[in-house]
């Protein structure tokens, strides 16, 4: 699944010619007169080619950083993310979760690989994902990055006051398509609400879940942006720690079109303003009552690969190159 670009320099591109390229052309003649039997031959290829670069990925250990690691002759680009704060869920189990320290060692670690591993061609953590298991409060499925100020603990997170930002280079280059032909949605980050325990046992709540104050999508080459509206300006602060006092915004579609190539977004929160940067030369900024009442939260960043379907035959694959999250 990973998008395997044209290698640089007369080296790697004849180490291509050799073990790709011409296996392929004699595989792909040798079954020209069965169609099926090319189709399968081509599949096969296409699974062996696969697991020779996770092959090669798992020779990394998992701290990634922007950098070219050599061996031999042979060249290999990391992504530029540093893990230690993030843990990641998964669309399996209940859903499963692997955190730090377990999740530096991605590349080798076995549930991690097929949903989370490099492409060390054009230096990209590949998220994937399909529907499958969801987290509660959700119906859909991801496989995606959970910010985690304490390395290895959901427990400490950030205040609008404050203050966070979370910047990263990113490309969706495959997503399925509905019955229409469009491909689905897919959130790419997201800024997550949580109640203190103060105030879960307050409203009578099971858990901590609070609303996304800020949801990313891509959608269909474009970058979309939805956040939270107060439904009643006259709720009190116990009542706007309920997940029904909110609803959502209109949205905010930016008008340049990434496609599936590469994209940079920033988010900036602070006390009393939200901004959303696209490709460092447009933005959206939010200061409004609505962003002033949300200060009653405490929030953490996401980002990564959130498939916005429950089809069972959809999928999607997100690319970060780079990702830092900073408080001040």
């Amino acid at each position: 699944r990973v998008v395997y670009r044209e290698c640089m320099g007369t080296i790697l591109f004849r180490f291509y010619y050799l073990f790709f390229a011409i296996p392929l052309a004699i595989i792909l003649c040798y079954c020209s007169s069965d169609p099926d039997s090319s189709l399968i031959a081509l599949n096969n290829y296409q699974e062996e080619r696969e697991n020779q670069q996770r092959a090669v990925d798992n020779s990394f250990d998992g701290s990634s950083s922007e950098q070219t690691s050599t061996s031999g002759l042979e060249s290999y680009l990391l992504p530029d993310i540093d893990l230690s704060n993030w843990k990641v869920t998964l669309p399996i189990g209940n859903p499963t979760s692997i955190r730090p320290p377990e999740i530096l060692e991605y590349a080798s670690n076995e549930i991690l690989k097929p949903f989370f591993y490099n492409d060390s061609i054009d230096g990209s953590l590949v998220f994937h994902t399909y529907p499958g298991a969801s987290t509660l409060n959700s119906n859909y499925s991801r496989t995606e990055l959970r910010e985690q100020i304490e390395s290895g603990s959901d427990n400490i997170n950030w205040t609008f006051e404050q203050g966070g930002r979370l910047k990263g280079t990113l490309s969706v280059p495959e997503v399925s398509l509905d019955s229409n032909g469009e491909p689905y949605r897919v959130i790419v980050m997201q800024i997550h609400g949580r109640l203190t325990d103060i105030q879960r046992d307050l409203i009578g709540e099971d858990d901590n879940n609070a609303p996304p104050i800020l949801k990313i999508y891509w959608q269909n080459g474009r970058v979309r942006v939805k956040t939270k509206v107060v439904k009643n300006l006259s709720d009190s602060e116990t009542e706007l720690l309920l997940s029904s006092a909110w609803g959502d915004d209109e949205g905010h579609t930016f008008s340049e079109s990434v496609g599936n190539q590469k994209f940079s977004l920033e988010v900036v929160a602070d006390k009393g303003m939200l901004k959303v940067v696209l490709n460092s030369n447009d933005s959206i900024i939010y200061d409004d009552i609505n962003i002033e009442k949300w200060s009653i939260f405490e929030n953490y960043f996401k980002a990564g690969n959130y498939l916005q379907t429950t089809n069972p035959n959809a999928f999607s694959t997100v690319k970060y190159y780079n990702l830092e999250v900073s408080h001040d």
